[in-house]
């Protein structure tokens, strides 16, 4: 399995980004998502999740109401839409895959079994 996250950029604090992440060589259907992120210094730290269905998600509080995630399982790709960006926002992004039939949701990284390279988000004050 590989995850191929793109869409990080350079934005000024209350711009948005969309970050996507594609996954191929899966070789389960059902899996759920996930994107976190690591700031310089920090450990790395759950942004949001979704189910197989898209029907399940979940977001860190920091990012409620601002961060949106969606999915298109006929592309196998995750997006993560970013808007109102703070400059405490600024981190390197991962995407996740975690193998589950199950509906519950994972918040902590060691839950998930696959990891893209990450894609780095700057947001200027």
């Amino acid at each position: 399995v590989q995850l191929q996250a793109s869409g990080g950029g350079l934005v000024q604090a209350g711009g948005s980004l969309r970050l996507s992440c594609v996954a191929s060589g899966i070789t389960f259907s059902s899996y759920h998502m996930g994107w976190f992120r690591q700031a310089p210094g920090k450990e790395r730290e759950f942004v949001s999740t979704i189910s197989w269905s898209g029907a399940y998600v979940n977001y860190a509080d920091s990012v409620k109401g601002r961060f949106t995630i969606s999915r298109d399982n006929a592309k196998n790709t995750v997006y993560l839409q970013m808007n109102s960006l703070k400059p405490e926002d600024t981190a390197v992004y991962y995407c996740a895959l975690r193998y589950t039939t199950g509906s519950r949701l994972a918040l902590r990284p060691d839950e998930y079994n696959y990891w893209g390279q990450g894609t780095l988000v700057t947001v200027s004050s």
